[in-house]
């Protein structure tokens, strides 16, 4: 049986004993502790682990330092935020995200809830992220800001290129809908870094997260991209080169009325085990726009999307993956693509060229 060695970097002894105490229940696991970050960045010197544990507060150096110093040494190593949910907690936990944090986990501030957050939440994704579960596990968003497994070097065969010369029959983009999950940030970054300056038609998103974070996470990426995001609101006009993230537990979709397309939002009864769930979303949007939508799925654990994408390929509509490679977990993508319905599958990074290129084609 192959061992699972976990990091964990947390200030607290009796946090740092009841995490070793909980996982160490599965036999695979082994845990190396440290108490704070710099102490967490000299065992990472001594011996690589497989998943690493951040606490966000810690002396010395904190959680962000830590993460910002570890990725220049090791850029794939799967790390997970243990934070408390506050909202300098939030906005610190996105900033991580977005320096490349895989997955956050929100940290209970009981015992039991401790071993119930262990148990269901933060083993599995340790499980996940080390590559020893599937992709295709449901994440449990009210306590998990995204999730999924990982599957770093496997190797993905890339579909052509959706272009606008191998499609000419079909309509203009009139709307783009992304869903995401584990690593989600930072592709989302990556993405709209990719067509800044270049967006002409609005965006709606889904981005697995809990309240009070996808506020931070519209802040940060509007800070970094230059770019309209905000966090979607009830009843809001869909106006043209404006991103809409979706608020944590809720769903977003759209709804026509007299005065135009707007957005909404609910609090219906959660699908794979999500809200916001992706697949609520792309029904929406392909029953709002038809053939004129542009779904894109990024990294992410479950399957989420998928039913989603097969209501917009119903309606004519347009479907880019993210590839395996580039993906933190390639749960989410992966079963799109293994469905047969994307026009293609692609890097990250040549996501954001291939949509440049099929609204550049109708200006």
């Amino acid at each position: 049986m192959e061992t699972i060695r976990v990091l964990i970097a947390d200030d607290s002894s009796t946090i740092r004993m009841m995490l070793r105490r909980l996982l160490t229940v599965d036999p695979q696991i082994e845990v190396i502790a440290a108490a704070d970050g710099r102490l967490a960045l000299q065992q990472l010197a001594a011996n690589v682990p497989d998943v690493v544990v951040l606490d966000i507060d810690m002396p010395e150096l904190d959680g962000l330092a830590t993460l910002k110093e570890l990725r220049t040494k090791h850029p794939k190593l799967p790390v997970i935020m243990f934070s408390r949910l506050t909202q300098r907690g939030a906005g610190e936990t996105i900033e991580a995200m977005l320096l490349g944090a895989d997955e956050c986990v929100l940290k209970p501030d009981s015992s039991e809830g401790l071993r119930d957050c262990v148990r269901n939440i933060l083993l599995p994704h340790i499980r996940a992220l080390a590559g020893r579960e599937s992709g295709t596990l449901s994440p449990r968003h009210d306590d998990v800001c995204s999730l999924t497994p990982v599957s770093r070097e496997a190797t993905q065969p890339t579909l052509a290129p959706l272009t606008a010369t191998s499609s000419p029959s079909r309509e203009s983009v009139g709307i783009i809908a992304i869903a995401a999950s584990t690593g989600g940030p930072a592709a989302l970054s990556e993405l709209l870094i990719g067509i800044a300056g270049r967006l002409t038609v609005p965006v709606v998103v889904v981005q697995h997260m809990p309240a009070n974070f996808t506020g931070a996470l519209a802040e940060r990426l509007a800070n970094k991209t230059r770019l309209d995001v905000r966090e979607a609101t009830d009843l809001a006009p869909l106006d043209s080169a404006r991103i809409w993230i979706a608020p944590g537990n809720h769903h977003l979709v759209l709804e026509r009325t007299a005065s135009g397309i707007r957005t909404r939002l609910n609090q219906n009864p959660p699908e794979n085990e999500c809200r916001p769930a992706a697949d609520v979303l792309f029904r929406s949007v392909a029953q709002a726009f038809g053939p004129r939508v542009l779904a894109i799925v990024l990294t992410g654990m479950g399957q989420d999307g998928l039913a989603g994408c097969r209501s917009v390929r119903a309606q004519g509509g347009r479907i880019l993956v993210q590839d395996e490679v580039t993906s933190a977990v390639w749960g989410m993508p992966g079963q799109v693509a293994k469905a047969g319905l994307a026009d293609a599958v692609l890097p990250v990074e040549q996501i954001g060229r291939e949509i440049t290129q099929l609204l550049m084609k109708w200006r």
